[in-house]
């Protein structure tokens, strides 16, 4: 981050609480910047979520996100924001059968009246995007769901100039089985660092047979958030070797292969900062597809990562589909630790 906006950008800081611990916080007066939820709708101005379903005994968590103290909220298009100045956290809900487009359609909406508030905002960067999409492995009409939000999606970024291929933000793209297109989305003013996996051909590079359109994010973003605090942002990971699916069918041997790729993407990004990351000392979203896998899923995890470690602690299990119908399980990840990026 330049010196002139590092000295006058608020800090942002967020803390994973369970859903009901942030309610409780926000009802006696502090109320967070924004909040993402997992696993629970939101139901006011500042807190929004994805309703998938909660698996084994953990319960919705909450991503509360803090910044400037100035915090304005308002409507652009089809997105709902709030911003600081500095910082902002969208939202976008579309209900494909009330407006009556296809997917492609609709993700270009969405996407470019997320750009449009971006500009209001004065936050041109996007750091982070979350995206959730109803039967997302389903026939659209001769193309699988997925690949027309990816059309849609990679022509807003390219029509608004925004970095669809090298520079892209992190993201993730599931399924749930129901509701609207939601995307969620934190920008800033500064770009962040991407990161990719050297196990991996790059998503925006991936050939024509998975689509017109390849998928736009990065693997991992690094991102400067004032106060000396370095976020990691891990996009979802899969069992994904080059650009293929390995260990089809089998749930352990592709969560082996997430933890490979997980640890791999990390290992990049800590030669990208002084910041030091680790996967035990991250939070986690881990998407499961079918949910009789998720108590086997927990164990493994266990094992790998030690049922005391803050990854074992914060991780909350949804049941989701993944962006490709033989993947069966994904993770998300995102961590804050003391340093700054490397020149």
């Amino acid at each position: 981050m330049t010196a002139s906006i590092a000295a006058e950008a608020p800090p942002l800081r967020v803390e994973r609480l369970t859903l009901a611990q942030g309610l409780a916080r926000a009802a006696r007066g502090a109320r967070p910047f924004a909040a993402l939820s997992y696993g629970a709708d939101g139901n006011n101005s500042w807190i929004s979520g994805v309703s998938a379903r909660v698996l084994l005994d953990s319960e919705p968590v909450v991503d509360l996100w803090h910044a400037g103290k100035a915090v304005q909220s308002g409507t652009t298009g089809v997105v709902r924001w709030r911003t600081d100045g500095h910082w902002l956290l969208g939202v976008v809900d579309l209900d494909e059968n009330a407006v009556g487009e296809d997917l492609t359609a609709l993700s270009y909406r969405a996407y470019h009246n997320v750009f449009e508030a971006m500009k209001h905002a004065g936050c041109p960067h996007l750091l982070r995007i979350w995206n959730y999409l109803p039967r997302i492995n389903a026939d659209g009409g001769g193309m699988e769901r997925y690949r027309q939000f990816n059309t849609g999606r990679q022509q807003a970024f390219l029509e608004a100039g925004q970095a669809a291929f090298e520079g892209a933000p992190a993201a993730c793209a599931l399924g749930v089985h129901e509701g609207a297109l939601c995307v969620r989305f934190l920008a800033g003013r500064m770009p962040p660092v991407p990161v990719e996996n050297p196990r991996q051909v790059s998503a925006y590079h991936y050939p024509s047979d998975y689509g017109p359109r390849s998928p736009t994010f990065s693997r991992a973003a690094l991102a400067e958030l004032g106060a000396g605090q370095v976020a990691l942002f891990i996009s979802g990971t899969a069992s994904i070797v080059g650009h293929q699916t390995v260990h089809a069918g089998d749930v352990q041997a592709q969560l082996a292969e997430t933890l490979v790729n997980l640890r791999t993407v990390i290992a990049a990004a800590n030669q990208r900062t002084s910041a030091q990351f680790s996967l035990e000392h991250s939070d986690a979203v881990v998407y499961v597809r079918r949910p009789a896998d998720a108590p086997g899923i927990r164990q493994q995890l266990e094992q790998a990562l030690g049922k005391g470690s803050r990854f074992m602690r914060q991780a909350v299990y949804l049941e989701a589909d993944i962006c490709r119908s033989d993947l069966l399980v994904e993770i998300e990840a995102h961590a804050t630790e003391a340093g700054e990026l490397a020149e």
